[in-house]
């Protein structure tokens, strides 16, 4: 078994092998025209969500609370928001920002799938405080019934024959 040290040593070796190692020339076909223009390099990428933002802030503060993808979600304590207002400012997120980052969160068939009868709620330190009950895991059943059944209803996007 390799250690730390090691595995920096060896990977610094095979980075210095691959500068060093020639290129195979290959042919390459022309460019082809493309009808867009190209993107300046230093154009910036399209701007992220600010919600999403926040989500991630929340995700690198509170990790056993907002685990990242694709560990499972967990149920969240009742009040959570509460919790939340005082580490704001830290966050560097407005009580709006974080109210949706919180809804944003609770929405969806990944956290909908783990809101069962009886199952630990987690706190910010992700401590178990409280249990999902029986009426949270209903409407959570509901709504996953709901986005599926809406999921089947909607016509299929496929190209028709010209």
């Amino acid at each position: 078994m390799m250690g730390f040290e090691q595995l920096a040593a060896l990977k610094e070796q095979l980075a210095k092998q691959a500068k060093a190692a020639p290129r195979a020339k290959t042919r390459r076909a022309p460019p082809k025209a493309s009808p867009r223009p190209a993107k300046p390099v230093n154009e910036p990428a399209k701007p992220v969500d600010p919600v999403l933002q926040a989500i991630a802030k929340l995700q690198k503060r509170f990790p056993k609370t907002f685990p990242k993808n694709p560990a499972p979600k967990v149920p969240l304590k009742i009040g959570i928001f509460e919790d939340l207002v005082p580490h704001a400012q830290e966050l560097g997120l407005t009580e709006p920002a974080l109210r949706d980052a919180i809804r944003t969160w609770c929405r969806g068939t990944r956290y909908w799938a783990f809101l069962v009868e009886g199952a630990p709620r987690v706190d910010l330190a992700g401590q178990e405080a409280g249990h999902v009950a029986q009426a949270d895991a209903k409407r959570a059943q509901g709504l996953q019934a709901q986005r599926a059944a809406r999921a089947l209803s909607r016509p299929e996007t496929a190209s028709k024959p010209s």
